[in-house]
């Protein structure tokens, strides 16, 4: 049997001998979730949605006509853009860890078409109740909000551990606003969410310093910049690798990786953040994937004279 064919089964079958069989509803008209391997451990990209953004949040600090310029390149409108939304399920010996929760529902901020990972969990085959970890690459709305949906917690394990860096946390006590740009609403929805996701799941987590090992072959690690507490997860099994680098990396940050993101908390050590990651990941040729790429996400970096160049990876059938 062809390996690609027998790896991609075999992700499939141990991702579901864990959950129960679901599959998409007649509205889905495209794919939201890719499955891979890295050597022993079972990844499941999934996508929470998409987001509608002002063109200005990919680079408050560039010249208006060079981001123009660029969104025109990539074919993409000059006012408006959607932003990909991308968590991972990933499994690890006995254990299922969620890597971020999507955005879940705010009503105030009229985003429907974000917050689909409940209905796209399901229809992936995986319960969560069998989710025994969650990590949080960090606490913007976009990435807890769907553990505060409705109904979640009950479902969820009274065992859940939930992994977050301590300085994280300790952010959300008093959040600092005054180097970002967004539009408005988002800081106090930010606020409020963060507040009582802390209040909500204190119990559950399980905070780190700088790294953790949350699995075998699982390991989070704060990079910082996005937010004090910004966390990459890194899978490493068989010699192969994964980085998830939630909001580390941009499609923008490929050609620009020293524009500032409107959401950056501290957009300076967020541009270093960015330059060192995708650095790293050119020289070592592993995989990357990342929240706001568009899905399933997933490829590699190579360099391009003075800056990078993604390169997608040929998706498995």
């Amino acid at each position: 049997m062809n390996q690609t064919i027998r790896n991609t089964q075999e992700t499939n079958m141990n991702l579901h001998n864990t959950t129960r069989p679901g599959g998409p509803g007649p509205q889905e008209l495209v794919p939201s979730r890719y499955a891979l391997k890295i050597g022993e451990i079972d990844v499941m990209v999934i996508s929470d949605g998409v987001l509608t953004l002002p063109g200005a949040m990919l680079a408050h600090n560039a010249d208006p006509a060079v981001r123009a310029a660029w969104l025109k390149d990539m074919f993409l409108p000059p006012d408006a853009f959607d932003w990909a939304l991308n968590v991972v399920v990933v499994h690890s010996g006995d254990q299922t860890i969620l890597v971020d929760a999507g955005l879940g529902s705010d009503p105030d901020l009229h985003l429907p078409r974000a917050g689909q990972l409940s209905k796209r969990l399901e229809a992936a085959g995986i319960d969560l109740e069998s989710v025994t970890d969650v990590v949080l690459t960090h606490m913007h709305m976009d990435h807890i909000g769907g553990l505060l949906v409705d109904e979640v917690k009950e479902r969820l394990r009274p065992d859940l551990r939930i992994h977050v860096a301590a300085a994280e946390v300790a952010f959300w006590e008093a959040p600092d606003f005054s180097h970002v740009s967004m539009p408005p609403g988002f800081p106090d929805a930010l606020r409020a969410t963060a507040k009582r996701f802390a209040k909500e799941y204190h119990n559950q987590l399980r905070t780190f310093e700088d790294e953790h090992e949350v699995a075998p072959g699982v390991v989070v690690t704060r990079t910082g910049g996005h937010t004090p507490g910004h966390s990459v997860v890194r899978l490493a099994s068989g010699g192969d690798r994964l980085t998830f680098a939630g909001d580390a990396v941009f499609t923008v940050g490929f050609h620009h990786p020293d524009w500032h993101n409107g959401f950056e908390h501290d957009p300076e050590e967020a541009a270093r953040v960015r330059v060192r990651l995708l650095r790293e990941l050119a020289a070592n040729g592993e995989l990357l994937v990342a929240t706001h790429m568009p899905f399933p996400s997933t490829g590699r970096v190579a360099v391009d004279g003075d800056h990078f160049r993604w390169v997608p990876a040929f998706w498995d059938y």
